[in-house]
């Protein structure tokens, strides 16, 4: 909070108008102390009386009680008047004029629209949960910030009451800027969730909206990409239902997270949100360098960090499972720079701390099956995706070899497949069962990555089955992993030298299938 000076104006009287009763006691009784006049509309009157807060009813400077089942209570002169009206000779002089008093403190939050519609998405009354007066009351108040202090939110009165009982009365006009400035992206964001509830849906998912708010969130990254570079986090906030899929996330030890500790996170938690199993994945600049799924989240911790043993080195981790200290067992010497799960048991927690370097982030999955966004920037824009979460499905696979895969090679093509769309292309995945032996990505061209997933594996090349994220330009691709060893093929195919890559194939006995559809990641 500013320092206020003599100029400032003295708070002599306060509207409380609150749906979250959260501390208001505590508040109102913090400004009788510093001899503010209290008003206060119906529900917040009774609540205060309740209290032993005396309030005068808001309804004595408006006159019209409460008409249309409560639509219309604060729209009115009585109370605007008093709040926009400008402190001038000539403001005070027209306030006179009327019989009105002027309001000094404007203490409003909303009638939580977002916990309806997260409650009910399919209700057909969201109209009627959607608060008017309190978003009139605050924008009036900010907009007149000069004179009169707009508080939005009960975590704003502790820091309020306390510069009022150190000051005389007085607000800074720092800080009323400041409320001001929040009680503006307070009802932003409040009309945003509103228009998204009331928009048009497409293919049964929220249509592309017209605008995005962004909002910048309290945790603080150490820099961006390079130490040299600021960075911050922004989200939009838009309820559960935010189709940006925001989980909420907990750094529990370690210092701040960086730009690419969440980057690195942000792969690895959308390869484990793609199995119902326990999973694990292992992330390096925003890449994957090993991913499993097994019967326990402690076997998918050992199939995915055993995969690349270089790569991995102060990597981050993401599990889709709590984690215990049996769990961490195959992290044992291997340098870890994030680790994140939905949850860290005790005995976990005791084992992870001891480490002087390692990062705890509690996070959860994305949700399972439902569609999401993804955002970034190009050429001073921002460009808005749908997550590829197409699933592929038995019916996908076109058969285009003479060899034909077993069942065996058959799910871990699907689980290949699942990993691949989260490598950078052009991207390579090689996999046995359900973990992956080698990754190659971020090449321009296909057969660097061929050959380097190939020189990951090594021996395990061998009987391993092979999922590209785009077609085979040149058949020089799948003769490299024919010579490994590879067994099984899964691309999209349609290449022009299709014929070309299928008969190389042939010759090295592999089975390959097509799917028709490509998951570049960039």
């Amino acid at each position: 909070m500013g320092s206020p000076v003599e100029s400032d104006p003295v708070i002599r009287r306060a509207l409380l108008a609150v749906h979250d009763k959260t501390g208001l006691v505590e508040l109102a009784r913090a400004l009788e102390r510093a001899s503010v006049e209290l008003l206060a509309t119906s529900g917040t009157h009774a609540f205060l009386a309740q209290g032993g807060i005396r309030a005068r009813p808001a309804e004595e400077l408006t006159g019209i009680g409460s008409w249309f089942a409560g639509r219309i209570k604060t729209l009115h002169p009585g109370l605007l008047g008093g709040i926009l009206a400008p402190r001038t000779k000539e403001g005070v002089a027209e306030l006179s004029a009327h019989g009105l008093l002027p309001i000094d403190l404007v203490v409003v939050n909303l009638y939580p629209f977002e916990a309806h519609w997260k409650a009910e998405p399919g209700s057909s009354n969201h109209e009627e949960f959607i608060d008017v007066g309190g978003v009139t009351l605050l924008r009036a108040a900010a907009k007149n910030h000069d004179f009169v202090a707009a508080v939005s939110s009960p975590t704003q009165y502790e820091g309020v009451t306390e510069e009022l009982a150190a000051h005389g009365g007085r607000l800074s006009g720092e800080t009323r800027r400041t409320l001001a400035m929040k009680a503006f992206e307070r009802t932003a964001d409040y009309d945003g969730v509103i228009a998204a509830a009331l928009g048009p849906t497409s293919s049964g998912s929220l249509a592309m909206p017209q605008e995005l708010t962004l909002r910048r969130e309290p945790a603080q990254l150490r820099y961006g990409e390079n130490p040299h570079q600021k960075a911050a986090i922004y989200r939009w906030d838009v309820s559960e239902r935010d189709p940006l899929g925001h989980p909420e996330f907990e750094l529990i030890k370690g210092e701040a997270l960086s730009y690419t500790n969440l980057l690195d996170l942000d792969t690895a938690l959308g390869i484990v949100s793609e199995f119902e199993r326990p999973a694990a994945a292992i992330t390096k600049h925003a890449n994957p360098c090993g991913a499993a799924s097994a019967e326990t989240a402690a076997e998918a911790l050992a199939r995915a960090v055993a995969t690349d043993p270089v790569a991995r080195y102060g990597c981050a981790i993401a599990l889709n499972r709590t984690l215990t200290a049996e769990d961490a067992e195959p992290l044992r010497g291997v340098f870890v720079d994030l680790l994140a799960a939905p949850a860290f048991e005790t005995d976990a927690l005791e084992r992870l701390t001891a480490r002087p370097k390692i990062k705890l982030v509690r996070i959860a999955p994305f949700p399972a099956g439902a569609a999401r966004w993804e955002l970034r920037s190009a050429v001073g824009r921002v460009l808005l995706e749908q997550v590829d979460q197409r699933i592929l499905l038995p019916g996908d696979l076109r058969q285009v070899t003479r060899a034909a895969a077993s069942e065996r090679d058959l799910a871990a093509l699907s689980f290949a497949w699942k990993v691949v769309r989260h490598a950078r292309s052009n991207a390579i995945v090689l996999a046995d069962g359900s973990a992956t032996v080698g990754i190659g990505a971020g090449q321009p061209v296909r057969l660097r990555s061929v050959e380097l997933a190939i020189g990951v594996a090594g021996e395990r090349a061998r009987g391993s089955v092979l999922a590209s994220d785009a077609f085979f330009p040149f058949a020089d691709g799948v003769e490299a992993a024919g010579t490994a060893g590879v067994r099984a093929i899964l691309q999209p195919g349609g290449s022009i030298r299709d014929a070309e890559v299928i008969a190389a194939a042939d010759r090295h006995g592999i089975a390959m299938y097509c799917t028709g559809w490509r998951v570049f990641r960039h």
